[in-house]
């Protein structure tokens, strides 16, 4: 990783614990752990959602960002001056991951608008309803183009280009059990979390990859917040999160130089109530 703009690691420069009585801030040194002041992210469907929460979480570490979209130019255009105006260095790229040959072009966009790619978000995600009997090739494929294939050649090219890195990939909580009205998004998820894995392996040690998966955190496009209310009872803490509870988790995996290859569930327990796989 390149230092950040002062030149330091975070072991170097601490991070701050809290105010002495004195108001005086307390800084105290977190040896392992990777500064972020300074570096390049490109965020896929960074433009809403859970993908806009953590582009705005990254300019607040002081990292600038790449935002990903399809079709929200507006939403794209209209987040990357807000987080121009925190000090950060921000652009948008258009492109259509279901087409895998242009993944490569959204690549190399991306690192020419704000330099190269350190830290890689895939948010971006399709998630059409469908049961087993509805399951034909052309929703397998999309589903696989864009919440599998389209990450794992995004990881490939960050490989390809001889820098380290940090890929976190964005999974679901039921990638540990099955989820019979979404079969062809789940199946693409459960196809990234084994990527997700794999690629930890592959790229080492000069790439970390892992991945976040949400449990009941946002409704659905459609739907508003009775939506999550009718299904907290679905897991242990009979709750549901907040778009801050997962760009916490991206921060850790982002920050943590030891961890690769894990995926972290914030979903309440959700994943520990039945377990199709395992």
């Amino acid at each position: 990783m390149r230092p950040s703009a002062e030149g330091r690691t975070s072991s170097q420069a601490g991070r701050r614990c809290g105010l002495a009585p004195d108001n005086q801030k307390v800084f105290i040194i977190v040896s392992g752990l990777m500064d972020l002041r300074g570096q390049t992210a490109l965020i896929t469907g960074g433009a809403k959602r859970l993908g806009a929460a953590v582009v705005r979480a990254l300019a607040g570490e002081g990292v600038h960002c790449v935002i990903h979209y399809r079709h929200s130019e507006s939403e794209a255009t209209a987040l990357a001056e807000e987080v121009r105006a925190q000090g950060v260095k921000a652009a948008i790229v258009q492109g259509d991951l279901a087409y895998p040959s242009k993944v490569g072009a959204i690549w190399e966009a991306a690192n020419a608008k704000v330099g190269p790619i350190d830290l890689l978000i895939n948010s971006a995600s399709i998630f059409p309803e469908g049961t087993l009997d509805d399951l034909n090739e052309e929703t397998l494929t999309e589903n696989m183009n864009v919440n599998a294939l389209a990450p794992f050649h995004l990881a490939q090219h960050m490989a390809a280009a001889g820098r380290e890195g940090v890929v976190i990939n964005f999974l679901d909580t039921m990638v540990r059990d099955y989820d019979k009205k979404h079969v062809p998004y789940h199946l693409s998820k459960k196809a990234l979390h084994d990527l997700t894995r794999i690629m930890a392996v592959e790229f080492a040690p000069g790439i970390r990859v892992n991945g976040v998966a949400p449990g009941l955190v946002l409704p659905p496009e459609g739907k508003d917040e009775s939506y999550l209310e009718g299904l907290k009872h679905s897991n242990l803490l009979e709750s549901y999160g907040s778009a801050e509870q997962i760009t916490h988790a991206v921060l850790f995996l982002l920050t943590n130089r030891f961890v690769t290859g894990q995926t972290i569930y914030i979903d309440g327990g959700r994943n520990l109530r039945g377990s199709m796989y395992e």
